[in-house]
């Protein structure tokens, strides 16, 4: 049977510190050990000198000295030894910890990919086989069509996000800064979502002629991102809002919805690659775990910094700030 990720991590965490304390306990020992010897061999000078010398006081204070100073020399080393020893165990523990729950990450990631690819390849094969097999009224297939143009919307998506977070990581991606209109991107996103998602309430406030020095290719993700997000994370009932302003030397940009919101204790984590809160086994929200990643690299490589704050619904507020000059 094959064992689960969190015995694993408890076997490997108690051999460890089994190995560490055998470590420690044999320097120790063998500290004890050469103190000892060297106590027995000071006895054995001393005993073979002779008071009747005239140099005897001499003699006997330079076994005793050498005596100190193998003392000293013995637990000098072993303080080394056990310093050294504990920094490597600290460095050896922290990254085989961090290896561990890198390698969770990565399975939870795998699982949600393939979630994510099944579910619209599902879909699309099913609304062209219904288009196909069966003769419907325009309305039927415009509706069916627009299911369809939407779960490709959402493999592009997830194939973008996954191509580009390869690309951020290696370092092959190159940025290239130029002005552009934040306002007409950001409306035409607004827009866009409106005409996609006809039955959600996404409303808008954007100011016009906002320019920012960047790459719009990334910002254009960095905004579908968050307002993915706030579509899987906010009752089909509740708003969404996606807001641009500018106030004297940046610009705002913000999204937000009505859903349950953030834990301030996750409000750090949900930027790291690959989180996810919860189970990813019976987890029913879509996603990878890539997509606030993304949008905390975008926002960092343009010198802008995001934060999550409470909305005063309750819900969730991703703040994006763009110094301008």
């Amino acid at each position: 049977m094959k064992k689960s990720p969190a015995r694993n991590l408890a076997v490997i965490t108690l051999v460890y510190w089994l190995v560490l304390l055998y470590s420690i306990a044999a320097l120790v020992w063998w500290l004890v050990a050469l103190e000892r010897q060297n106590t027995q061999i000071t006895e054995i000078r001393l005993a073979g000198l002779s008071e009747s010398d005239p140099k005897y006081s001499q003699k006997k204070e330079a076994v005793l000295a050498a005596n100190k100073r193998k003392t000293a020399q013995y637990l000098g080393e072993g303080v080394t030894f056990m310093i050294f020893i504990l920094l490597g165990a600290v460095f050896v523990y922290r990254a085989t910890r961090k290896q561990l729950r890198l390698s969770k990450q990565q399975q939870n990631f795998m699982m949600a990919v393939t979630h994510e690819l099944k579910t619209p390849i599902a879909v699309t094969r099913l609304n062209l086989e219904t288009l196909q097999k069966r003769k419907l009224d325009e309305e039927k297939q415009q509706k069916l069509i627009q299911n369809t143009l939407s779960e490709a919307n959402r493999l592009n998506s997830l194939c973008n996000n996954i191509l580009l977070s390869a690309q951020l990581e290696a370092g092959q991606y190159s940025i290239s800064l130029q002005e552009f209109n934040l306002s007409a991107m950001v409306g035409g996103i607004l827009k866009q979502y409106q005409t996609r998602f006809p039955a959600r309430q996404i409303i808008g406030n954007v100011e016009e002629e906002i320019f920012i020095n960047g790459e719009s290719l990334l910002i254009e993700m960095l905004v579908n991102n968050l307002v993915d997000n706030a579509l899987k994370y906010s009752p089909k009932t509740g708003r969404i809002g996606i807001e641009l302003n500018q106030q004297d030397h940046y610009v705002l940009l913000q999204v937000w919805d009505e859903g349950k919101g953030i834990a301030p204790s996750e409000r750090d984590a949900i930027f790291a690659k690959f989180y996810r809160g919860g189970d990813e086994g019976i987890r029913t929200t879509q996603g990878t775990g890539l997509g606030l990643y993304l949008c905390k690299k975008i926002a960092e490589d343009h010198g802008a910094d995001i934060r999550v704050t409470e909305h005063s619904s309750g819900g969730s507020n991703f703040v994006v700030r763009f110094e301008i000059t």
